[in-house]
């Protein structure tokens, strides 16, 4: 992976797993820091981070070649804009294993997740980013009151993702299974939201808080 950025600061990070507990460091500052899991191309992460210099961002995928992409997506944005890349960080690692590099020292405000894998084997489902799993790993690192923000197009996943994080102590505060028709007004699209959309899929949308 090569070097990126083009403000004043690095920011692809290369070894994740060095800074846990220590994230407000890295960014030097006490502002929120809010977490994207699986980032993919980079598209929702660059325009949202972007446009809130005022919040921490640590953007999150397992695949190098996608990252590329996001790292170029996140040096437009930023261009476009005429700012610096100080509030975001973009690295690779697997999710799966994400308290390998953040702690509740780390105090996660929000955490993203859009258009997750939905695995439908059952065999397979332990993977869902969405199974408890991962939400008591998330618990660890996600402040009090903190928020989920998760969005798919497949039903069976959403209507399962419902039950886990019930299960897990989080309280849904808003959900809706057309997002698009909700009125709901913070929705940034991601790549593929927008290809969903075009072919006449409703968006779920949910946001689970930890209690």
């Amino acid at each position: 992976m090569g070097k990126a950025g083009t403000g004043s600061v690095q920011f692809f990070v290369v070894n994740p797993t060095q800074n846990k507990g220590k994230w407000r460091e890295v960014f030097g500052n006490s502002n929120e820091i809010w977490l994207e899991l699986g980032c993919g191309k980079g598209g929702f992460i660059s325009k949202l981070a972007s446009s809130r210099p005022d919040i921490n961002f640590i953007a999150v995928d397992i695949k190098d070649e996608v990252l590329v992409l996001a790292m170029q997506k996140i040096e437009k944005e930023y261009g476009l804009i005429n700012a610096d890349t100080r509030n975001i960080r973009l690295m690779a690692h697997e999710i799966m294993l994400i308290n390998k590099m953040l702690d509740e020292n780390d105090a996660i405000s929000r955490i993203y997740i859009n258009f997750c894998n939905p695995w439908p084997k059952n065999s397979h489902k332990a993977r869902r980013l969405t199974h408890p799993n991962q939400l008591n790993q998330y618990k660890t690192f996600l402040v009090p009151n903190g928020q989920i923000w998760f969005k798919t197009d497949d039903e069976t996943l959403f209507q399962d993702s419902i039950r886990y994080f019930e299960q897990c102590g989080f309280h849904i505060g808003y959900l809706t299974e057309d997002l698009h028709a909700s009125g709901f007004e913070q929705n940034i699209e991601t790549e593929h939201e927008r290809m969903f959309i075009e072919q006449g899929c409703k968006i779920k949308f949910l946001i689970a808080e930890k209690r």
